[in-house]
Protein backbone atom coordinates (compact mmCIF):
# COMPACT_ATOMS: atom_id res chain seq x y z
CA UNK A 1 0.00 0.00 0.00
CA UNK A 2 1.35 3.75 -0.84
CA UNK A 3 0.15 5.74 1.86
CA UNK A 4 0.64 9.74 1.78
CA UNK A 5 0.31 12.69 4.57
CA UNK A 6 -1.24 15.84 2.75
CA UNK A 7 -3.25 19.26 3.95
CA UNK A 8 -6.19 20.58 2.67
CA UNK A 9 -8.57 23.77 4.15
CA UNK A 10 -5.58 23.98 6.53
CA UNK A 11 -6.02 20.61 8.61
CA UNK A 12 -3.77 17.49 7.90
CA UNK A 13 -4.79 14.18 6.46
CA UNK A 14 -4.09 10.99 5.30
CA UNK A 15 -4.94 7.99 3.21
CA UNK A 16 -3.65 5.40 0.50
CA UNK A 17 -3.48 6.75 -2.77
CA UNK A 18 -5.87 5.53 -5.26
CA UNK A 19 -5.05 2.74 -7.75
CA UNK A 20 -4.41 3.85 -11.26
CA UNK A 21 -5.59 7.33 -10.01
CA UNK A 22 -3.84 10.61 -9.31
CA UNK A 23 -5.90 10.51 -5.88
CA UNK A 24 -5.95 9.72 -2.42
CA UNK A 25 -8.78 7.98 -0.24
CA UNK A 26 -10.20 10.32 2.25
CA UNK A 27 -9.27 7.66 4.85
CA UNK A 28 -10.99 9.90 7.77
CA UNK A 29 -13.65 11.52 5.37
CA UNK A 30 -14.77 8.12 4.89
CA UNK A 31 -14.68 7.03 8.78
CA UNK A 32 -16.15 9.74 9.72
CA UNK A 33 -18.86 9.63 7.06
CA UNK A 34 -19.75 5.58 7.00
CA UNK A 35 -18.58 4.53 10.99
CA UNK A 36 -17.11 1.38 9.56
CA UNK A 37 -14.52 1.12 12.57
CA UNK A 38 -14.23 2.55 16.07
CA UNK A 39 -11.29 3.98 17.36
CA UNK A 40 -9.51 4.38 13.98
CA UNK A 41 -6.49 6.31 13.91
CA UNK A 42 -6.35 10.05 13.56
CA UNK A 43 -2.75 10.20 12.54
CA UNK A 44 -0.61 8.53 10.23
CA UNK A 45 1.96 8.13 13.19
CA UNK A 46 -0.72 6.56 15.77
CA UNK A 47 -1.48 4.56 12.44
CA UNK A 48 1.79 3.32 12.08
CA UNK A 49 2.16 1.90 15.57
CA UNK A 50 -0.71 -0.44 14.91
CA UNK A 51 1.95 -2.00 12.15
CA UNK A 52 0.09 -4.02 9.83
CA UNK A 53 -2.94 -4.01 11.67
CA UNK A 54 -3.13 -0.03 10.07
CA UNK A 55 -2.92 -1.41 6.99
CA UNK A 56 -6.15 -4.08 7.01
CA UNK A 57 -7.78 -1.29 8.41
CA UNK A 58 -7.55 1.23 5.99
CA UNK A 59 -8.51 -1.93 3.06
CA UNK A 60 -11.97 -2.27 5.16
CA UNK A 61 -12.54 1.20 5.10
CA UNK A 62 -11.53 1.67 0.98
CA UNK A 63 -13.43 -1.75 0.54
CA UNK A 64 -16.52 0.60 2.49
CA UNK A 65 -16.20 3.62 0.08
CA UNK A 66 -16.23 1.36 -2.88
CA UNK A 67 -19.39 -0.23 -2.29
CA UNK A 68 -20.79 3.57 -1.13
CA UNK A 69 -23.40 5.20 -3.53
CA UNK A 70 -21.03 7.58 -5.09
CA UNK A 71 -16.90 6.44 -4.22
CA UNK A 72 -15.58 9.37 -5.59
CA UNK A 73 -17.20 11.81 -2.99
CA UNK A 74 -14.39 10.04 -0.75
CA UNK A 75 -11.30 10.72 -3.12
CA UNK A 76 -9.10 13.42 -3.27
CA UNK A 77 -7.45 14.70 -6.63
CA UNK A 78 -3.61 15.16 -6.06
CA UNK A 79 -4.19 18.57 -7.88
CA UNK A 80 -6.11 19.84 -5.06
CA UNK A 81 -3.44 18.80 -1.97
CA UNK A 82 -0.68 19.74 -0.35
CA UNK A 83 2.07 17.26 -0.10
CA UNK A 84 3.42 16.90 3.27
CA UNK A 85 6.27 14.27 4.18
CA UNK A 86 4.67 11.00 4.94
CA UNK A 87 5.78 11.54 8.35
CA UNK A 88 5.37 14.68 9.20
CA UNK A 89 7.01 14.64 12.77
CA UNK A 90 9.09 11.77 14.23
CA UNK A 91 9.06 11.00 17.17
CA UNK A 92 13.09 12.33 17.63
CA UNK A 93 15.79 12.90 15.11
CA UNK A 94 16.27 10.95 11.89
CA UNK A 95 18.93 8.89 12.20
CA UNK A 96 21.28 8.41 9.58
CA UNK A 97 24.09 5.91 8.51
CA UNK A 98 26.98 7.96 6.63
CA UNK A 99 29.41 6.27 3.49
CA UNK A 100 27.36 2.93 3.98
CA UNK A 101 28.21 2.78 -0.31
CA UNK A 102 31.99 2.65 -0.93
CA UNK A 103 32.12 4.21 -3.81
CA UNK A 104 30.64 6.92 -2.29
CA UNK A 105 33.24 7.03 0.78
CA UNK A 106 35.87 6.80 -2.04
CA UNK A 107 34.53 9.88 -3.45
CA UNK A 108 34.16 11.63 -0.32
CA UNK A 109 38.14 11.36 0.45
CA UNK A 110 37.26 7.82 2.87
CA UNK A 111 36.44 4.38 2.84
CA UNK A 112 33.29 2.68 3.78
CA UNK A 113 34.49 0.15 6.95
CA UNK A 114 33.17 1.55 9.99
CA UNK A 115 29.55 2.02 11.13
CA UNK A 116 28.60 5.66 11.27
CA UNK A 117 25.71 7.35 12.31
CA UNK A 118 24.62 10.86 12.77
CA UNK A 119 20.85 12.93 12.95
CA UNK A 120 19.41 15.54 11.38
CA UNK A 121 16.64 17.87 13.81
CA UNK A 122 12.63 16.90 12.96
CA UNK A 123 12.86 20.45 11.30
CA UNK A 124 14.47 19.68 8.44
CA UNK A 125 12.02 17.20 7.25
CA UNK A 126 10.38 18.30 4.01
CA UNK A 127 7.63 17.54 1.62
CA UNK A 128 7.30 16.01 -2.01
CA UNK A 129 6.79 19.23 -4.64
CA UNK A 130 7.96 21.72 -1.89
CA UNK A 131 10.66 24.46 -3.36
CA UNK A 132 13.13 24.51 -0.95
CA UNK A 133 15.73 27.20 0.41
CA UNK A 134 19.47 26.93 -0.94
CA UNK A 135 20.52 29.00 2.38
CA UNK A 136 22.61 31.08 0.46
CA UNK A 137 22.59 33.29 3.94
CA UNK A 138 25.24 30.38 5.62
CA UNK A 139 26.52 28.37 3.21
CA UNK A 140 27.52 27.78 -0.40
CA UNK A 141 28.11 24.21 -1.13
CA UNK A 142 24.82 22.53 -0.86
CA UNK A 143 24.51 19.14 -2.03
CA UNK A 144 22.07 15.98 -2.27
CA UNK A 145 22.03 12.83 -1.37
CA UNK A 146 19.04 10.47 -2.39
CA UNK A 147 18.95 7.64 0.26
CA UNK A 148 16.01 5.02 0.83
CA UNK A 149 14.70 5.75 3.83
CA UNK A 150 13.17 3.03 6.42
CA UNK A 151 10.28 3.91 8.81
CA UNK A 152 9.95 2.02 11.93
CA UNK A 153 6.78 0.25 13.10
CA UNK A 154 6.96 -1.39 16.22
CA UNK A 155 9.54 -0.50 19.84
CA UNK A 156 12.19 -2.41 19.92
CA UNK A 157 15.96 -2.52 21.34
CA UNK A 158 18.86 -4.62 20.67
CA UNK A 159 17.25 -6.54 17.58
CA UNK A 160 18.82 -9.06 16.27
CA UNK A 161 19.29 -8.90 12.44
CA UNK A 162 17.30 -12.12 11.82
CA UNK A 163 14.34 -10.27 13.16
CA UNK A 164 15.04 -6.81 12.06
CA UNK A 165 12.10 -6.83 9.15
CA UNK A 166 9.57 -7.62 11.93
CA UNK A 167 10.10 -3.98 13.01
CA UNK A 168 9.94 -2.41 9.69
CA UNK A 169 6.49 -0.65 8.72
CA UNK A 170 7.44 0.95 5.23
CA UNK A 171 9.90 2.72 3.24
CA UNK A 172 9.87 6.26 1.39
CA UNK A 173 12.27 8.39 -0.38
CA UNK A 174 14.78 10.70 1.66
CA UNK A 175 17.11 13.35 0.31
CA UNK A 176 19.65 13.64 3.00
CA UNK A 177 21.24 17.51 1.74
CA UNK A 178 23.99 18.69 3.00
CA UNK A 179 26.24 22.13 3.53
CA UNK A 180 29.32 20.56 3.49
CA UNK A 181 31.41 23.66 4.22
CA UNK A 182 29.38 23.78 7.33
CA UNK A 183 29.99 19.87 8.06
CA UNK A 184 33.57 20.79 7.63
CA UNK A 185 33.39 23.43 9.74
CA UNK A 186 31.55 22.40 12.47
CA UNK A 187 34.21 19.03 12.12
CA UNK A 188 31.00 17.09 12.49
CA UNK A 189 27.39 16.30 10.88
CA UNK A 190 24.55 17.73 12.57
CA UNK A 191 24.00 21.62 12.09
CA UNK A 192 25.61 20.89 8.10
CA UNK A 193 22.18 18.58 7.82
CA UNK A 194 19.89 20.16 9.99
CA UNK A 195 19.20 23.26 7.99
CA UNK A 196 15.47 23.40 7.77
CA UNK A 197 14.03 21.79 5.08
CA UNK A 198 16.80 19.82 4.34
CA UNK A 199 15.33 16.41 4.75
CA UNK A 200 12.37 15.96 2.42
CA UNK A 201 10.79 12.85 1.90
CA UNK A 202 8.05 11.25 0.09
CA UNK A 203 5.79 11.06 -1.99
CA UNK A 204 4.54 7.78 -0.43
CA UNK A 205 5.62 5.85 2.63
CA UNK A 206 5.01 2.44 1.06
CA UNK A 207 4.36 -0.25 3.79
CA UNK A 208 6.73 -2.89 4.03
CA UNK A 209 4.56 -5.71 1.97
CA UNK A 210 4.96 -4.10 -1.12
CA UNK A 211 8.75 -4.18 -1.02
CA UNK A 212 10.07 -7.95 -0.05
CA UNK A 213 13.53 -7.30 -0.79
CA UNK A 214 14.62 -3.78 0.24
CA UNK A 215 18.32 -4.92 -1.30
CA UNK A 216 17.46 -4.95 -4.31
CA UNK A 217 16.26 -1.55 -5.47
CA UNK A 218 17.83 0.75 -7.86
CA UNK A 219 18.33 4.34 -6.87
CA UNK A 220 18.64 7.45 -8.91
CA UNK A 221 19.18 11.20 -8.39
CA UNK A 222 19.00 13.40 -11.31
CA UNK A 223 19.66 17.26 -10.97
CA UNK A 224 17.49 19.14 -14.07
CA UNK A 225 17.32 15.33 -15.57
CA UNK A 226 20.68 14.99 -15.84
CA UNK A 227 21.28 11.87 -13.94
CA UNK A 228 23.61 12.22 -11.06
CA UNK A 229 23.45 9.05 -8.90
CA UNK A 230 22.89 5.42 -10.18
CA UNK A 231 23.32 3.01 -7.85
CA UNK A 232 21.37 -0.26 -6.29
CA UNK A 233 20.61 -0.75 -2.31
CA UNK A 234 22.54 -4.16 -2.56
CA UNK A 235 25.37 -1.96 -2.90
CA UNK A 236 25.21 -0.88 0.50
CA UNK A 237 27.83 -1.89 3.02
CA UNK A 238 25.66 -2.62 5.72
CA UNK A 239 22.18 -4.09 4.46
CA UNK A 240 18.96 -2.73 5.91
CA UNK A 241 18.54 -5.11 8.70
CA UNK A 242 22.30 -4.87 9.94
CA UNK A 243 21.47 -1.37 10.19
CA UNK A 244 18.23 -1.91 12.64
CA UNK A 245 20.51 -4.25 14.68
CA UNK A 246 23.34 -2.10 15.07
CA UNK A 247 21.86 0.80 15.84
CA UNK A 248 19.23 -0.57 18.08
CA UNK A 249 21.73 -1.60 20.28
CA UNK A 250 22.36 1.84 21.11
CA UNK A 251 18.62 3.72 20.79
CA UNK A 252 15.40 2.34 21.80
CA UNK A 253 13.74 2.31 18.04
CA UNK A 254 10.17 3.52 18.00
CA UNK A 255 7.04 3.92 15.52
CA UNK A 256 7.73 6.43 13.05
CA UNK A 257 11.40 6.76 13.54
CA UNK A 258 13.01 7.04 10.26
CA UNK A 259 16.40 5.70 9.31
CA UNK A 260 18.30 7.13 6.15
CA UNK A 261 20.07 4.36 4.98
CA UNK A 262 23.39 5.67 2.70
CA UNK A 263 23.77 7.81 -0.61
CA UNK A 264 25.14 6.02 -3.96
CA UNK A 265 28.24 7.64 -5.72
CA UNK A 266 27.54 10.80 -7.83
CA UNK A 267 26.94 13.92 -5.10
CA UNK A 268 27.96 17.15 -6.04
CA UNK A 269 30.88 17.47 -3.96
CA UNK A 270 32.49 14.33 -6.09
CA UNK A 271 32.67 15.88 -9.18
CA UNK A 272 35.85 17.95 -9.88
CA UNK A 273 35.21 20.58 -9.77
CA UNK A 274 32.01 20.37 -6.93
CA UNK A 275 29.00 20.78 -8.46
CA UNK A 276 26.64 21.82 -5.78
CA UNK A 277 23.25 22.75 -5.99
CA UNK A 278 22.08 26.84 -7.06
CA UNK A 279 18.84 28.42 -7.38
CA UNK A 280 16.81 27.20 -10.09
CA UNK A 281 17.55 23.49 -9.53
CA UNK A 282 14.69 20.52 -9.58
CA UNK A 283 16.28 17.40 -8.16
CA UNK A 284 14.48 14.33 -9.02
CA UNK A 285 15.20 10.96 -6.66
CA UNK A 286 13.47 7.76 -7.82
CA UNK A 287 13.55 4.12 -5.93
CA UNK A 288 11.68 1.46 -7.73
CA UNK A 289 8.22 0.41 -6.11
CA UNK A 290 7.78 3.88 -4.06
CA UNK A 291 8.25 6.70 -6.89
CA UNK A 292 10.18 9.82 -7.47
CA UNK A 293 10.51 12.93 -4.66
CA UNK A 294 10.96 16.29 -6.44
CA UNK A 295 11.89 19.31 -5.14
CA UNK A 296 12.69 22.53 -6.67
CA UNK A 297 15.38 24.95 -4.92
CA UNK A 298 15.73 28.41 -4.90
Amino acid sequence: MKLLSYRLNDKNYFGPKVKKEEAVWDILHIQETLQVLPDFPTTILEGVRLGMDFVEQIRKLVEAALKAENPNNFKRSFTEIEWLSPIPRTPKNIMAVGKNYADHAKEMGGIASDFVVFTKSPTSIAADEQTLSLHADITNSYDYEGELAIVIGKQGKNIPAKLAYDYIFGYTIANDLTARDLQTKHQQYFLGKSLDGSCPMGPYLVTKDELPNPQELAVVTKVNDEIRQNGKTSDMVFSVEQIIAEISKSVTLEPGDVILTGTPAGVGKGFNPPRFLKSGDIVKISIEGIGTLVNKFE
